[in-house]
């Protein structure tokens, strides 16, 4: 499996026939080249929404009509976007598991809000999610928008990730510190990669609490566009 970063929680994950766009930010993303755009979407076979704050969703709706692939998500918010916005989506909710051809996603409990703005002010869309993706005989957590949770207890007992993506950046989520000890108390990973972070000046620049925290284990620090090798 192939994980690409797009830039703060946007990753590009190529496993089997499989393309899944995870929460793909183009429009605006401050650390994706324009001209990346198109290589960055290329072959997509799936989108994956965690949630719908404007860093997470804004691309998702026209992706999902120009290249007429599904959005992948919870129940709620996938049900509403069928019947109101034109395309093609699969929602389930936290403890069910989807097969897209060989990959599977099961959907975990994140801590995090789920709003997007209106004239009439704001609104939940669904709720906030995390993913254990099975693929090629490795699971990997995708924590999506997070604080460090009790449920991560059993989420690393039940399903024993190798491998963590983990929202790091501080001030919205968890940071640097809070990530290694949720990594440390949670789970046995073998490898970490940050996300959400370097993207704003107002979030953390560099990893370096996390590799420190984490003695042992393998702290990849993703560059845009670059794949990793899991």
């Amino acid at each position: 499996m192939k994980v690409i970063w797009l830039g703060h929680g946007s990753f590009r994950m190529e496993t089997t026939d499989q393309v899944l766009l995870v929460d793909p930010w183009l429009t605006g993303n401050p650390v994706l080249p324009e001209d990346q755009h198109e290589a960055a979407i290329a072959g997509a076979t799936h989108i994956v929404l965690t949630h719908v704050h404007f860093d997470h969703v804004v691309d998702v709706l026209p992706l999902a009509r120009r290249l007429g692939v599904p959005v992948v998500g919870q129940y709620d918010l996938m049900g509403l976007w069928a019947e109101t916005e034109g395309v093609e989506t699969i929602g389930f909710n936290k403890g069910g598991t989807v097969d897209r051809g060989g990959v599977q996603l099961s959907m975990v409990p994140a801590s995090h809000s789920s709003t997007f703005s209106t004239p009439e002010g704001l609104r939940t869309g669904g709720s906030e999610v995390g993913y254990m993706i099975h693929a090629e005989g490795k699971t990997i957590y995708l924590s999506g928008d997070t604080d460090i949770m009790a449920d991560m207890d059993w989420m690393g007992d039940f399903y024993k990730p190798e491998v963590g993506i983990l929202s790091a950046g501080g001030h919205f989520t968890m940071d640097m510190k809070g990530a290694a000890y949720a990594a440390r108390r949670y789970f046995n990973f073998k490898t970490v990669i940050p996300c959400h972070y370097k993207s704003f000046p107002i979030l953390e620049q560099d990893a370096k609490a996390l590799i420190d925290g984490l003695p042992g284990v393998e702290v990849i620090e993703p560059e845009v566009m670059t794949p990793i090798d899991i």
